[in-house]
């Protein structure tokens, strides 16, 4: 039995007290999840680049449903009009967590539909 794909996984409540992940299981991690960069060992990070101003708006608007029904909510920097950079960390560790995963999984899904 296989374990629950990241996309299918609910981000669970975070308030701190535990450590981030470590490299090796965030490296490990981003291998499920495409078009992601490490960042820092911080952060993890998707540029996305759309068709236009309200194809990027029409994005975020999607994009923060899904964020909101998991209660983990990422950066979305919209520059260059069209370009939408989706930066994802779990504050409360100042650092990753498989939430950030979760997370990421589920907007390549949206990206894929």
């Amino acid at each position: 039995m296989g374990m629950e794909p990241l996309a299918k996984r609910k981000c669970k409540p975070c308030e701190g007290g535990v450590e981030p992940l470590p490299s090796s299981a965030a490296q490990a991690l981003l291998r499920d999840v495409s078009g992601w960069e490490l960042v820092d060992g911080k952060t993890i990070r998707k540029t996305v680049t759309c068709k236009n101003f309200l194809d990027a708006v029409s994005l975020i608007q999607r994009i923060a449903p899904i964020a909101e029904a998991d209660d983990h909510h990422p950066d979305l920097h919209l520059t260059r009009y069209k370009r939408l950079t989706i930066e994802l960390t779990t504050h409360a560790l100042s650092g990753l967590s498989e939430n950030d995963f979760i997370l990421a999984a589920k907007i390549d899904q949206l990206l894929s539909a």
